[in-house]
């Protein structure tokens, strides 16, 4: 039987399994910045704090969890079947220059999307800050040997959280550097206020980890493959479970009881994001896995459209924090907020929707978005010969 391997390599083949998953956690990911816009509790309390939440809200900022480490994760698999068509210097390259563009579309683009701050007087490093830095250090290591990468990955992933208690007090360099690494933290500069939401340290891990997974793809049938990514997948499942069920190390917050049964089974997926925890990274990648075990099949119309998202995640992301906050803001008008309400950066007391607008509002977003990155990505992989479309 024949391996896959020659399908990237001669003709250019997409794995749609892997567009599909990616698909499917952006659609996800634009419900949370929704969610941060829309919902009436975004800046009132934690949807996730169980002294005020509830379970369709903690579930709603929950199921999210999954979308930056899979985005972060194929983003290193993507580089890996990248590589297997350029020069390993090329791909290094590549991944270097990529990673600071993505650095500073993080600081500049994504920002103003956010806050519409012309000052930019707070500035949060977050997803993509992590994937470019995470680019920036995998440029260097794709020169180690493959078995060399994948134990220090995986090394990262089950070692960081012992660093969870070192702390480094201050608004200095210092200070920012541990941050940076693994320590969520504010800073000030001058008149801007800096939140480092996203340490890169384990999302390194997570990015190396998926750049090794990629090649499955290019050495196994895709039966052979499917068995290999259903025990893997179970794998880091099983051990989510029992690592989880011990609360002896894996996570900073450990789960406690509730006061009812559903709420202590949310306590147990309660798991770190920032930075992420070694649990959360088994929960999150774990069923993403599974998921690629049970889709290496002929994608459906309804899996169709869904990878398109999958195909242009760069340009769907930099867009939908764009469209969701000017459809917050209409919202607001609608609402009989001013435009000098607006741009006072304080919260608008009173402002908000029950949990069934926002996902009204999400979805019709996300179906605004589909014509639009349909027609990049056919412009996209029309145009192979344009360097900077790999850019976005």
């Amino acid at each position: 039987m024949q391996t896959s391997t020659a399908q990237p390599l001669q003709t250019g083949y997409r794995i749609q399994s892997i567009d599909l998953l990616r698909g499917l956690v952006m659609i996800i990911m634009a419900l949370d910045h929704t969610r941060d816009f829309f919902h009436w509790s975004a800046n009132h309390y934690d949807p996730l704090g169980f002294s005020h939440t509830s379970t369709p809200i903690f579930l709603t900022r929950w199921i999210t969890h999954f979308c930056a480490p899979v985005f972060v994760f194929l983003a290193g698999t993507s580089a890996w079947l990248t590589g297997i068509r350029k020069e390993k210097n090329v791909l290094s390259k590549f991944l270097l220059t990529r990673g600071i563009w993505l650095v500073f579309l993080e600081i500049t683009f994504v920002n103003f999307g956010i806050s519409f701050d012309i000052h930019f007087g707070f500035i949060m490093l977050q997803t993509i800050w992590a994937l470019g830095i995470s680019m920036i250090v995998l440029s260097f290591l794709i020169y180690l040997p493959k078995r060399i990468l994948l134990i220090i990955a995986l090394l990262i992933i089950f070692g960081h959280n012992l660093f969870d208690n070192f702390h480094v007090e201050g608004n200095n360099l210092k200070a920012f550097a541990w941050s940076a690494v693994h320590d969520p933290k504010f800073f000030k500069f001058g008149n801007t206020r800096v939140f480092l939401l996203y340490p890169v340290l384990s999302w390194v891990g997570v990015m190396s980890a998926g750049y090794c997974f990629g090649e499955l793809y290019t050495r196994f049938t895709v039966e052979k493959r499917k068995m290999i990514l259903t025990w893997l997948g179970s794998a880091c499942i099983f051990l989510f479970i029992v690592i989880r069920l011990t609360n002896f190390y894996g996570d900073a917050s450990p789960w406690v009881k509730q006061q009812t049964p559903i709420f202590t089974f949310l306590s147990f997926i309660n798991v770190t994001k920032y930075p992420p925890s070694l649990l959360y990274i088994l929960m999150t990648i774990g069923p993403a896995i599974l998921f690629l075990a049970f889709t290496e099949k002929t994608l459906n119309k309804f899996g169709n459209i869904i990878s398109v998202y999958g195909k242009v995640p760069m340009f769907y992301y930099l867009i939908h924090f764009y469209v969701i906050h000017i459809a917050a803001i209409t919202a607001a008008l609608l609402s009989g907020f001013t435009f000098k309400q607006l741009a006072s950066g304080q919260p608008l007391e009173g402002y908000g929707f029950k949990l069934w607008v926002v996902y009204l509002v999400w979805i019709s977003i996300v179906a605004l978005l589909y014509p639009i990155c349909k027609k990049y990505a056919k412009y996209k992989f029309s145009h192979p010969e344009k360097w900077w479309l790999s850019y976005l």
